[in-house]
C-alpha cells in the first residue's frame, strides 16, 4: 500500500501535538493524589517518591513526568525557526524582530508573576466562594490583554480592551493579600514560566544571530556546557561560579536557568529541519516506504521513549543502552533510503535523535545518574532526543496517515497553551468549586486511583474548555 503525502499542505502540526502532550501531562500530573501508598512512584517526579513526597536528591531516574517540562522546552526552541522566519520573509528587520522578541519577554515574564498571585490557594490556603470567583475574574483579565485581536477590528477597540485589561489586572495585584499579610512582590512568581521567559528571549536571540550557521550555534551550545561543568563550589569554580551566582535581576533572571538551553537549542535544530521541510516542493512524490514500514516507524520511536523510561527508572542501564543502541541501529536501517521530503525529515530528525539520546547515555553516571531535580547533563540530551521521537510519532500519524482527528485535542491545545496552564487553577477549579462539581469529584475519589481518576477529569474538562477557545479562533499571544 502506498502512502500519498499531500506535499502543498504542510504545517507542523506535530511541534503543536507535543506542545499540548505537554501541557496536558503537566496538568494531569498536577491532578494525581500524594501523600498515598498506593500509587507507584513513576507516577510521580522520579526524585519526589510518595508516599512522602520529599525532594531525594540522590535516587536517580527519570519517569513520564520528567519528561513534560523539557517536552515544552523542546517545542519552544523547534518553533522559534517557524515564527521568526515567518518575520523575516516579511521584510521586517532584524531590530524590529529582536524588540519584538524583548516584548514577547516581558509579556511573558509578566504573565510569570500574574499567574502565581492570582491562583486562588495562593490567595488563601482555604478558598472560599468569594475567593474563587476572584480568581475567575482575575483569569478573564489575562484575555483582553494577551488575546490575539482579529486585524479587522477597529485599531481603537484593540487598545481600549488592551488598556481595560491591564488596568484591571495591576488594580487586582496592588489590592491582594496573601495569608502571611504581604502583598505584590516580584519574587511571587511562577518557576516554570520565568525560565521559559528566560528561554523565549535567548533562545530566539540566538537563533536570529545563528540561524545561517549550526556550526555557531552548537559552538554556543560547547561554551554553555563549559559553564556548566565548571560551575562548582569555591575556590575551584572561580569566576565561573561567580559568573553563575551573578543576577542583576534575580526575579527574572538567573544563569542557572540558561542551561536549559540545552534542551532548546537542540530543539531550534529540529526546527530548521521542520522548516526546510515545510518549504520543500517535491517534483518527484515517488517514495521508498510503504504504510506497513510507516507503522514501524512510529511504533518504534513510541517503543524506545518507553524502554528508556522504563530502563532508567528501574536502574537497568546496561541493558537499557545496549538496547537503545540496538534500536537506534534498527530505524537507522529502516529509514535509510529516501525519496521524498518527508522521508527525508524522518531520517534527518532520528540522527539528531539518536546522536542526543547516545550523548545522553554517556553522560548518564556523571552526577550520580540521570536526574530531573537537580538537571543533569543527560537529562537534557536524552529528554531533548525523545522529544525528537515523539515529534517524528505524531508526525505520522498526522502528516501520513492524515489522522489529525486522533490527537486533535493535542494539536488545539498546543496551539493554546497559556490558556491551558493558566486555566486549570484560574476557570476550571474554581468554576467546579463555583457550580457545586468538585464536591462531587470529592466524593467519588474514594481511593487513591479514583483519585487519579478525578485528576483525569479535570485535564480533560480544561483540554476541551481550551478545545473551544482555539476552535473559536481565540488565542494568546505567547
Amino acid at each position: 500500500m502506498e502512502i500519498n503525502i499531500n506535499i502543498t499542505s504542510k504545517r507542523a502540526l506535530q511541534l503543536d501535538a507535543l506542545r499540548g502532550f505537554a501541557i496536558l501531562t503537566m496538568i494531569l500530573s498536577g491532578q494525581i493524589p500524594f501523600h498515598v501508598n498506593t500509587l507507584p512512584g513513576w507516577m510521580y517526579h522520579a526524585q519526589v517518591p510518595p508516599p512522602e513526597h520529599k525532594w531525594i536528591p540522590t535516587i536517580p531516574g527519570i519517569t513520564w513526568v520528567d519528561l513534560v517540562f523539557p517536552f515544552f522546552l523542546f517545542a519552544m526552541g523547534a518553533a522559534f525557526p517557524l515564527a521568526i522566519n515567518r518575520r523575516i520573509e516579511q521584510g521586517i528587520p532584524e531590530w524590529k524582530i529582536s524588540l519584538g522578541i524583548l516584548e514577547r519577554g516581558f509579556l511573558l515574564g509578566f504573565f510569570a508573576l500574574y499567574v502565581q498571585a492570582i491562583r486562588p490557594y495562593v490567595i488563601s490556603k482555604s478558598p472560599t466562594i468569594e475567593i474563587f470567583s476572584l480568581a475567575l475574574l482575575a483569569f478573564l483579565l489575562l484575555f483582553p490583554i494577551y488575546t490575539r485581536f482579529p486585524d479587522n477590528w477597529n485599531k481603537y477597540l484593540k487598545l481600549f480592551l488592551r488598556i481595560l485589561g491591564w488596568s484591571g489586572a495591576i488594580i487586582l495585584l496592588s489590592l491582594l493579600k496573601y495569608p502571611d499579610g504581604s502583598g505584590f512582590s516580584l519574587f511571587r512568581s511562577d518557576i516554570i514560566i520565568v525560565v521559559l521567559t528566560n528561554m523565549a528571549v535567548l533562545g530566539s536571540l540566538f537563533w536570529l544571530v545563528t540561524r545561517n550557521n549550526w556550526l555557531l550555534r552548537i559552538g554556543i551550545l560547547g561554551i554553555m556546557i563549559a559553564i556548566r561543568l565548571s560551575n562548582m563550589p569555591q575556590p575551584l569554580g572561580g569566576w565561573v561560579t561567580e559568573l553563575w551566582n551573578f543576577s542583576p535581576v534575580p526575579w527574572i533572571y538567573k544563569l542557572y536557568y540558561l542551561q536549559y538551553l540545552f534542551i532548546v537549542i537542540p530543539g531550534t535544530i529540529a526546527g530548521d529541519l521542520i522548516l526546510k521541510w515545510m518549504k520543500s516542493k517535491d517534483e518527484d512524490f515517488s517514495q521508498s516506504w510503504n504504510s506497513i514500514q510507516y507503522i514501524f516507524i512510529a511504533f518504534l520511536m513510541f517503543f524506545i521513549v518507553l524502554e528508556l523510561l522504563i530502563g532508567l527508572y528501574n536502574r537497568w542501564i546496561v541493558e537499557t543502552v545496549i538496547l537503545t543502541f540496538l534500536l537506534l541501529l534498527v530505524g537507522y536501517f529502516f529509514m535509510s533510503k529516501t525519496n521524498n521530503s518527508t522521508e527525508k525529515l524522518y531520517k534527518e530528525l532520528f540522527t539528531w535523535a539518536a546522536y542526543w539520546l547516545v550523548l545522553g547515555l554517556f553522560f548518564e553516571p556523571y552526577e550520580g545518574g540521570i536526574k530531573k531535580d537537580k538537571a543533569t547533563m543527560s537529562y537534557y540530551f536524552v529528554t531533548s532526543g525523545l522529544a525528537i521521537c515523539t515529534i517524528i510519532f505524531f508526525s505520522i500519524i498526522i502528516d501520513v496517515f492524515k489522522r489529525t482527528k486522533w490527537i486533535n485535542l493535542l494539536v488545539t491545545n498546543g496551539q493554546n497553551p497559556m490558556i491551558a496552564y493558566a486555566g486549570i487553577n484560574n476557570f476550571v477549579i474554581p468554576i467546579l468549586h463555583l457550580s457545586g462539581l468538585m464536591l462531587l469529584l470529592n466524593k467519588m475519589a474514594i481511593t487513591p486511583w479514583l483519585g487519579f481518576l478525578k485528576g483525569v477529569i479535570i485535564t480533560f474538562i480544561l483540554s476541551l474548555s481550551v478545545h473551544l477557545c482555539t476552535k473559536l479562533k481565540i488565542f494568546w499571544r505567547t
